[in-house]
């Protein structure tokens, strides 16, 4: 009897790990792009560290554009 022989088991986990694989590898995939779309629009990212900042301001744009 060779030791190499699978049984069908073996088979069928194996198909069970190639369709996991691809399921998250295109999870990944889905979160890098949101993640470089994001990323792209760097100009309007800030930080929000608990400072006042003008720009986030609703009432102070309104007055500036006026």
């Amino acid at each position: 009897m060779p030791i190499t022989r699978e049984h069908e088991l073996h088979q069928r986990r194996s198909g069970r790990n190639v369709g996991l694989a691809l399921v998250l590898v295109g999870f990944i995939a889905l979160v890098f792009g949101l993640t470089i779309a994001k990323v792209q629009g760097g100009s309007t990212l800030q930080a929000y560290d608990h400072s006042y900042r003008p720009s986030l301001d609703p009432d102070n744009v309104r007055y500036q554009q006026r």
